[in-house]
C-alpha cells in the first residue's frame, strides 16, 4: 500500500462518512485500505501508482462485456453529443423498453429507475398500493437494497419476530416484514396463514447472491409461485444481480416461473446508474401518472444510461452465454488448482461454487442458506485476499461478495491469471 492511497484514503475520510460512498469498498476487517482506481480496460483495472490487477469485481456485476467496451463507448460518447439529460421524455428509453419487452415474455410494461434499491422500493410500494395489504415475507440471506421495508435481519423464530438491519429503521416498519429461512416452504405457508389477507408480497432472490451464492432448488421456487397465488400475494424476483447474467431473461427464463413483478438493475444499464421495475400491464399500470402509487425520479431513464444498456443487451446472444460460461469455468479450473497445491495445500478447504458467470469462494460444502455459511468465513478470505491482491487479481473486498466474470475474461486474461497465481 503506497502512501499515496493511504493519503488519499485519509483525505477521503474527512469529507466522505468513513471515506466511501457505499461500505463494501471500505476493505472493513481486511489488511489493507481500498485501492483508489485510476482506469480500466477490458478484465483489468489500474490503481493510481498504475498498479496493475485483472479484476473479478467488475463494478459489482454491471461490466458483463468488460470495462470500457469500445462499442459501448462509442455510443455513450455519440449520446453526449446530444446531451446527457433532459428530464423530459425522449426516444432513447422507448428503444430499450421495446428491445426488452419483445425479448421478456414475463413482462409488457417497465418503468426505468436509478438503481437496484429504488426499483425494489417501486416494486414494495406498488404490491402495497394494488393489494391493500402491508406485509412482506422476505428470506434470510437474500438482499434487496437499503429501503427501510427489506434491510431486515432475522430475528428469534424467523417469521415471528424481526428486527432492522441498520439503526434508523422504525421497529413499526421491521414488524411488517417477515423473515424466513431460504428453502422453508412450509414456514412461507404458516406465515401467510397467519396473515391470510395482509401479506403484500413475497420477495426472494431466485438466485441469492448478496450474501454468498446460495442456489436454490427450483422445487422452492415453485412452491413460492404456488403459495402467492393460493393467498393472492404478489410473487417478486429481485433480478437485480442475476437479469441478464445467467441468461438473457434470468432465473425467470430458467426456471420457467413466471413472477407478479420483478426488479433489474446492474447490466440493464451497462454500467451507469439505471435500475427497472417490471411486470404485466395490469399491474404496472397502478403506478402514476394514471395509477395512484406515486413513483419519480428527475434522472430516470437517463439517456446515458438508455444507450449505454441497450448497446451492452444487444451483445447478449446465446453465443455469448456459451462463452461467458467457458470462460467462468476454465477460470475456476484455474482457481481449484491452484487452492489443492499452493504451499502444499495452504487454502485446500476453499470451493469454488459458481454458476452461470458468477463464482463465490467458500470453505466446504455449498451452502443453500444463510445459517449453513461456514462462521470463519471472513478470516479466510481475508488471508486470501491478501495473497490474491498482491499478485495483482482483484475480488470484491468482502468474503459475502460474489464475483463476476465477464466476456473480457478470454484466454489471454486465463492464460495471465494462471501465471500470476504461481509466480
Amino acid at each position: 500500500m503506497s502512501e499515496k492511497q493511504t493519503l488519499l484514503f485519509e483525505k477521503s475520510k474527512k469529507f466522505v462518512p468513513g471515506g466511501v460512498h457505499s461500505p463494501v469498498r471500505s476493505f472493513k476487517g481486511l489488511h489493507t485500505t481500498p485501492r483508489f482506481i485510476d482506469k480500466a480496460k477490458g478484465a483489468k483495472i489500474w490503481d493510481v501508482d498504475g498498479n496493475e490487477y485483472i479484476d473479478f469485481c467488475m463494478s459489482f456485476g454491471p461490466l458483463i462485456l468488460g470495462h470500457a467496451d469500445d462499442a459501448v463507448k462509442t455510443a455513450l460518447s455519440n449520446q453526449l453529443e446530444k446531451g446527457w439529460s433532459y428530464g423530459a421524455s425522449e426516444a432513447y428509453s422507448l428503444e430499450l423498453a421495446e428491445f426488452l419487452i419483445e425479448r421478456l415474455p414475463h413482462v409488457e410494461q417497465i418503468r426505468f429507475v436509478n438503481s437496484g434499491t429504488e426499483a425494489v422500493m417501486t416494486a414494495v410500494r406498488l404490491a402495497r398500493g394494488a393489494s391493500g395489504r402491508k406485509k412482506i415475507i422476505k428470506f434470510d440471506g437474500c438482499y434487496h437494497g437499503h429501503l427501510d421495508s427489506l434491510l431486515i435481519k432475522a430475528g428469534s423464530g424467523l417469521a415471528g419476530t424481526a428486527e432492522a438491519s441498520s439503526n434508523g429503521v422504525p421497529a413499526s416498519i421491521a414488524e411488517d416484514t417477515l423473515i424466513l429461512d431460504l428453502g422453508d416452504l412450509e414456514g412461507c405457508r404458516k406465515a401467510l396463514e397467519r396473515f391470510p389477507d395482509d401479506v403484500a408480497l413475497i420477495a426472494v432472490e431466485p438466485l441469492p447472491a448478496n450474501n454468498g451464492l446460495l442456489p436454490q432448488d427450483i422445487e422452492f421456487l415453485k412452491g413460492l409461485r404456488a403459495l402467492a397465488d393460493e393467498f393472492g400475494s404478489y410473487l417478486l424476483f429481485d433480478e437485480v444481480i442475476s437479469g441478464f447474467r445467467i441468461g438473457f431473461g434470468g432465473m425467470a427464463e430458467k426456471t420457467g416461473i413466471v413472477p407478479d413483478m420483478v426488479c433489474y438493475g446492474k447490466i440493464i444499464g451497462g454500467g451507469l446508474p439505471v435500475g427497472a421495475v417490471a411486470a404485466k400491464k395490469e399491474i404496472m399500470e397502478k403506478l402514476a401518472p394514471i395509477g395512484d402509487v406515486y413513483q419519480a425520479g428527475t434522472l430516470s431513464a437517463n439517456p446515458l444510461a438508455m444507450v449505454g444498456g441497450l448497446e451492452t443487451l444487444k451483445r447478449l446472444t446465446p453465443d455469448a452465454y456459451k462463452k461467458l460460461e467457458d470462460n467462468t469455468q476454465k477460470i475456476v479450473n484455474i482457481f481449484t488448482k491452484w487452492f489443492q497445491e499452493f504451499e502444499g495445500g495452504r487454502f485446500s478447504d476453499l470451493k469454488m461454487i459458481h454458476v452461470g458467470s458468477l463464482f463465490w469462494i467458500h470453505p466446504g460444502t455449498a451452502p443453500k442458506k444463510a445459517s449453513e455459511i461456514h462462521h470463519d468465513l471472513a478470516s479466510k478470505f481475508k488471508e486470501l485476499f491478501e495473497v490474491l491482491l498482491n499478485k495483482g487479481i482483484y475480488l470484491a473486498p468482502n468474503a459475502y461478495e460474489v464475483g463476476f466474470v465477464s466476456l473480457a475474461h478470454d484466454q489471454t486474461i486465463q492464460e495471465e491469471l494462471n501465471h500470476r497465481l504461481w509466480n
